[in-house]
């Protein structure tokens, strides 16, 4: 079927023919888009995973389409009302709407009032006024007037022919062609607040009175809207103007001027306010939805790969605290495998303030199992508890930092947590995932559901089921991006692995239980259920770190092995040598070893991979801490410039942590000194940024900030008198060039080593 289909999605996609040929080849075969991506390449010409997952999804939505089609001809075909014409029509139809339209006349209905006056026998006197000849439509319809089928009088006669035509009218393919462009076109979106839900609905204020073109309404307005709709708080409507609506139709179906013409014009207007427009305005709702929920999907996915890409602290031993006011804080300690060696509870903050038993106990913890990094969460009591362990003096250099640690309840309460600590409570397993998390963000969020990590825009008003797909390719892609090392990672993280199921990467896991850590890449051959389809797909993205083949720790896969001992062979050097010497590898001629299988790009692949065998594309990982003195919303200023991670992306604006427990909004249009169209193309998730406090509503919990540039009087005050007694604000980068120039820092020389190690 892929010849049927790929010259069409070529076009529309601008790729050759033949590349997409071969990805619908490639997937119809069960390969995953990150094999194609990375083990394919001269097949499908290179093709990215973005447009390998655009050609998969368009020909399923081709596919579907075809479903239809033959459903509908069946049907009419059950019907003996399929022709030649109506048969071409509906295999030419390129839409769904346009089928649907196509279909319209002949889909099996509820009875409507056009079938209730054919039963009257109207359809005569309708076809005799539709073809608006000079007639007395009053003498017409006497004859029709039969009290014994509930036709008694002219009036009802006419009344039913115009019901006839009505849906005439209405099922009529051209004429709805024509206004749903005009609805596509010039609808206008309207909402105001239901009767007496003022009060109630409070949080749709904006909407209660709103209108604007359809055609460019936001995702997030649309979404909003639909749930102040969902809430009984809003009502809204997108239609056009209706007088050119009408107009369009009475163009097309008023033919003179006449007394069957009047009762024409009557009909049109009839259906379109009974059927058409309500019609039209459910589609337009339908896509606009469609519309709005691909936006905040692809928002959504966007901020979930930079969360799940996020630079990871490395194999170091790591102390997690969860902390708390009044139950304490959480404390566990890890080793460098993330396995968890012990846990206390501490009090050093209100209410209890144990500041003194809590910093020996610390300390004893960080000497006993030589901690190199404590990982503070950072919600509720966050701030107070990692600005008390940056009192401590350790022993050793330690590394203090605030984790986000959205989603650590939703793992801790999980089957998953459950079952990996069964003898320990959800604050036990929420510090846990606060110091995982820190090491290695991806194998630690693989863990939750990504609607809890809170990245997303109206998450729960979508399509879950287009929003499950896009997260779960956004998933796959960075597990597989990154690589994994099949020896340590859970089986949420290798389910994840191109070609491996929940089952799959459950029997792996039981096999290295019972028979020791894989040795080699082909020893997962023996893994009941590793057939050779799911070996070739997993293969090349499962790590093992100090095999005794080098490349089994390389993302080079294992069908091109042969290649790479050619290589050597030909170099007279061993494997090890190659991945050693770049002098040996610059005298490789790529050339020499291409086949029909193996291209240029691959080559390209394998002596990148030599170079650093099994790296981590991820960013190394760098510290960040927020102003000291600013913990809460009561100690912000209007105007005062702080350091602050982005933490969710929007279309509409950025929202950004400054330590305050409350993340403020910066607003597309305070977002930078020119004009920003996408917020995406100017900011993403994690990233560090300087922001100014513009406004705060204590009452309403909710902090304005901006990016921009331009000075502000408190900034101006600030740099004339840096020696107020009153000093909250300290700039970010005054902190880091401090800590540049300052060698005793002991924050600064805990990081020196902190680097991840290439791989």
């Amino acid at each position: 079927m892929a010849e049927n289909y790929s010259e069409k999605i070529a076009k529309e996609l601008n790729l050759k023919e033949g590349h997409v040929r071969a990805a619908i080849e490639l997937l119809d075969n069960d390969s995953t888009v990150p094999f194609i991506a990375r083990y394919r390449k001269e097949l499908t010409g290179e093709m990215d995973e973005v447009s390998i997952i655009n050609v998969r999804d368009r020909i399923d939505q081709i596919r579907a389409l075809d479903k239809r089609k033959d459903a509908i001809l069946k049907s009419l075909d059950d019907q003996e009302k399929l022709t030649d014409d109506l048969k071409s029509k509906i295999l030419d139809a390129e839409t769904l709407a346009i089928l649907e339209d196509v279909y319209l006349p002949y889909r099996p209905k509820r009875r409507t009032r056009g079938m209730m006056a054919r039963e009257k026998g109207l359809e005569p006197l309708a076809l005799k006024i539709f073809e608006q000849g000079e007639m007395d439509v009053d003498a017409e319809a006497a004859a029709f007037i039969d009290s014994e089928k509930g036709v008694g009088t002219f009036a009802d006669a006419v009344s039913g022919a115009r019901d006839i035509i009505a849906e005439w009218i209405n099922e009529d393919g051209e004429s709805r062609a024509v206004l749903r462009t005009l609805y596509t076109e010039k609808a206008i979106l309207r909402s105001r607040v239901v009767k007496d839900k003022e009060e109630e609905g409070i949080k749709y204020k904006d909407y209660f009175d709103w209108e604007e073109p359809a055609a460019t309404a936001p995702s997030h307005r649309i979404l909003a809207i639909r749930r102040g709709a969902e809430e009984g708080c809003l009502i809204f409507h997108i239609v056009p103007d209706e007088n050119e609506a009408l107009f369009l139709l009475e163009e097309r179906f008023v033919k003179s001027e006449n007394n069957a013409s009047e009762q024409v014009r009557q009909a049109v207007r009839e259906s379109y306010r009974r059927l058409l427009s309500p019609s039209m305005e459910l589609e337009l709702r339908l896509e606009l939805k469609n519309r709005a929920d691909e936006e905040a999907i692809r928002v959504f996915a966007g901020n979930l790969r930079e969360l799940l890409l996020a630079s990871p602290l490395g194999q170091k031993a790591v102390m997690g605290i969860d902390p708390g006011y009044r139950t304490g804080c959480k404390v566990v300690c890890l080793d460098p495998q993330g396995k968890l060696l012990d846990n206390t509870t501490i009090y050093p903050i209100e209410p209890h303030n144990k500041k003194e038993q809590a910093a020996g106990i610390l300390k004893n913890l960080v000497s006993e199992y030589q901690i190199e990094a404590i990982a503070v969460g950072n919600g509720t009591g966050g701030r107070e508890t990692e600005a008390f362990c940056k009192e401590i003096s350790f022993d050793r250099p330690v590394v203090i930092l605030m984790v986000n640690e959205n989603g650590a309840s939703v793992y801790s309460a999980s089957a998953v947590a459950r079952e990996e600590f069964p003898d320990h409570d959800i604050t036990v397993r929420g510090a846990v995932s606060i110091g995982r998390r820190f090491m290695d963000p991806l194998a630690e969020l693989v863990k939750i559901d990504p609607k809890s990590i809170g990245v997303g825009q109206y998450q729960h008003d979508v399509d879950q089921k287009a929003l499950k797909a896009s997260l779960d390719d956004v998933v796959s892609s960075c597990v597989n991006a990154v690589g994994v090392e099949v020896n340590t990672a859970s089986r949420e993280l290798l389910k994840y692995v191109s070609g491996l199921s929940e089952r799959l990467a459950g029997n792996i896991i039981r096999y290295r239980n019972e028979n020791g850590p894989f040795a080699l890449r082909k020893r997962l051959m023996d893994v009941s259920g590793m057939g050779p389809k799911a070996f070739e797909q997993s293969a090349g993205f499962l790590r093992i770190r100090g095999a005794a083949n080098p490349l089994d720790s390389s993302a080079v896969h294992p069908e091109s092995y042969p290649v790479v001992e050619a290589m050597a062979k030909d170099m007279r050097c061993s494997i090890d040598d190659l991945i050693k010497s770049s002098e040996l590898r610059s005298e490789i001629r790529l050339e020499r070893y291409v086949t029909d299988r193996v291209g240029i790009p691959t080559l390209n692949d394998i002596m990148n991979e030599l170079a650093k065998p099994g790296r981590d594309p991820r960013e190394q990982f760098e510290p960040f801490s927020f102003s000291e003195g600013i913990n809460s919303i009561s100690d912000l200023e209007t105007g005062m410039h702080l350091p602050g991670i982005v933490t969710n992306v929007t279309a509409f604006g950025a929202f950004v942590d400054i330590g305050v427990h409350q993340d403020g909004l910066v607003h597309l249009s305070e977002m930078a000194d020119r004009f920003i169209r996408d917020t995406r193309d100017f900011v993403k998730v994690n990233q560090r940024v300087m922001v100014t406090v513009i406004n705060i509503d204590v009452q309403r919990n909710r902090i304005s900030l901006s990016m921009k540039s331009r000075p502000t009087e408190k900034s101006k005050a600030e740099s004339n008198n840096a020696t107020a007694s009153k000093r909250k604000l300290k700039t970010v980068s005054g902190n880091q060039k401090k800590k540049k120039k300052d060698p005793a820092n002991p924050f600064a020389a805990a990081l020196k080593d902190f680097r991840v190690p290439e791989r």
